[in-house]
């Protein structure tokens, strides 16, 4: 269902409800929006298909969130004091808390993280993602990086794309339902965002698959080429691109995601002869039409040309959706001093470096799958990306979860050591995403209970989106007292992602407890001063509203 639509049909129930049921608590004015604060300005994600490639969480002060973000004169005038029937007072306060990134890949590409089978009901579809959200949620994760086009197809239903074979086992069959919106909803509900996952050129993972009717690969079959026994759709070609670009403009338009991610299949990894990649004759009709860059350039022109392009989309048209990359975790070989590898640059024409400084994605997630030391150094690697980052863009550092123990090197004690290495930078180093999802649902070597019970035990808002103007903090929420539990919805639910509980702890100290998600919320809580916040899309916070339970 078209979210906006759904909009238009809630908010005026939820505000008949708020303005014309009971005592509404806390509010605003609903027409007051823009004086809210304003943001200024076989491994990793891709190799889930199985590249050569092979190769946390973050410090956060308090100037993302609370005051930052939303000033006394974004809430209009609260109705503070205590209730016509002696009840509690309410009053507004800046809340903040340290904000920090935590998430995780859920690969559906040869069914690694989810579907588990391409032969599940639609019932047992829906309740392992039950199963996979709150495990999620459990681990202390805030946001699931949702592979949604695994191989130029979709897990939702799309007139520009054939359902996933990895949903049905055929391509183009509908499931009779719709993952993508299903995990929204459930994902939501749980405080975790949602990141739209796509690979852009990968057309299919064997080139001996069938195809359905309306499959990139047979659309634009001059376009599709086949190497290492894979099928790439040519970054050459234009029409490539603008096909890419129309899957991302109907899926943002249609589906209220938090982000867009791109993992890291640009150009294809070499394979194990080193075989170049056959794109002459488009490279010779470039230059034929005048072009005069050398091929590599070319390459990688083409791959900048579509992330430009994307992020033009998405500040034009999907401005509060965060956009991304995933890439390699080596941007070329000796950088910095003492890394050796697979260069990107060269090897797949990805130069996220160009993409960070001139503003074409609002975080980098290079893929740092190698423990400390040795000529992959994760100290070395993490601390030259931190250094990279350019006017208030992100890094979330990509961690290999999967790959504990498979060495001594592979301990949770490494792990550990990663996480607070990325909070230790500080800065735009902001957070990480884990790889895999199954890995952490199974608590590989109890990693699981690491993150969940010691990591990430405390809750985190997931930072603010750095865009100039592209996040506004929403009004202040209703809250209303019901025993021991506080039941809180917003005036403006359309400007509404989650609700933020905190707790007093005196001296105007607040401490984050819980993050919920959906029209209305309700949050038990034991005798004591809490406060309420509203958390709009692009992370921006409203002030809290605070209350004394007897």
């Amino acid at each position: 269902m078209c979210y906006r639509r759904a909009v238009r049909f809630i908010l005026p129930l939820f505000l008949t409800f708020a303005l014309g049921c009971g005592v509404p608590v806390s509010g605003t004015d609903a027409s007051i929006t823009d004086d809210a604060g304003v943001s200024p300005d076989d491994a990793g994600p891709g190799d889930a298909g199985g590249t050569t490639g092979d190769a946390g969480s973050t410090d956060a002060g308090p100037s993302d969130a609370g005051g930052a973000d939303a000033g006394p004169g974004d809430a209009g005038t609260p109705d503070a004091g205590p209730l016509p029937d002696g009840g509690p007072a309410f009053t507004l306060v800046t809340v903040s808390s340290p904000r920090e990134l935590r998430g995780v890949w859920v690969a559906s590409v040869s069914n690694l993280d989810w579907p588990t089978s391409s032969t599940l009901s639609a019932d047992a579809g829906r309740a392992s993602l039950v199963a996979l959200v709150d495990s999620m949620a459990d681990a202390g994760l805030n946001a699931l990086f949702f592979q949604v086009r695994p191989e130029s197809d979709a897990l939702y239903p799309s007139t520009l794309e054939p359902w996933s074979r990895f949903l049905t086992g055929t391509q183009g069959q509908n499931p009779g339902w719709d993952p993508l919106e299903e995990v929204i909803t459930l994902a939501h509900a749980r405080g975790l965002e949602v990141h739209a996952w796509m690979n852009p050129y990968r057309g299919l993972v064997s080139a001996s698959s069938q195809t359905a009717t309306n499959h990139v690969t047979r659309t634009l079959s001059s376009a599709a080429i086949t190497y290492d026994g894979k099928v790439v759709m040519n970054p050459g070609v234009p029409a490539v691109r603008q096909h890419v670009e129309a899957v991302v403009d109907d899926l943002l338009t249609r589906y209220d995601v938090d982000g867009l991610h791109f993992d890291d299949y640009f150009y294809p990894y070499p394979d194990a002869q080193n075989t170049p990649f056959p794109d002459a004759t488009t490279y010779s009709a470039y230059q034929a039409d005048g072009g005069t860059l050398a091929k590599a350039d070319w390459r990688r022109e083409n791959v900048n040309t579509l992330v430009r392009e994307v992020m033009g989309l998405i500040t034009s048209n999907h401005p509060q959706v965060r956009f991304g990359v995933s890439p390699f975790g080596i941007w070329k070989s000796g950088t910095p001093a003492g890394i050796t590898g697979l260069s990107a640059y060269d090897a797949i024409s990805c130069d996220a470096v160009t993409w960070m400084n001139q503003g074409w994605v609002d975080y980098l997630a290079p893929q740092l799958y190698w423990p400390r030391g040795g000529a992959q150094d994760f100290i070395k690697l993490s601390t030259w990306w931190a250094q990279g980052t350019r006017g208030g863009r992100n890094l979330f550092a990509g961690l290999a979860t999967y790959r504990l123990g498979s060495s001594s090197s592979w301990t949770l004690a490494e792990y550990r050591a990663q996480v607070q290495q990325l909070r230790d930078l500080g800065g735009d180093t902001r957070g990480a995403i884990h790889f895999r999802a199954g890995n952490i649902k199974s608590n590989l070597l109890g990693v699981a209970t690491l993150l969940g019970g010691d990591l990430y035990a405390k809750p985190a808002l997931t930072p603010v989106l750095p865009r100039m103007g592209a996040s506004v903090a929403p009004a202040v929420p209703f809250v209303s007292v019901v025993g021991r539990a506080l039941s809180v919805t917003d005036p403006q639910p359309q400007m509404v992602r989650f609700f933020a509980l905190y707790k007093d702890l005196g001296g105007g100290q607040w401490e984050l407890t819980q993050v919920r998600g959906g029209a209305q919320v309700t949050f038990d809580v034991t005798p004591g001063a809490w406060a309420v916040s509203a958390v709009g899309r692009g992370g921006a916070e409203s002030q809290g509203v605070r209350v004394v339970v007897p």
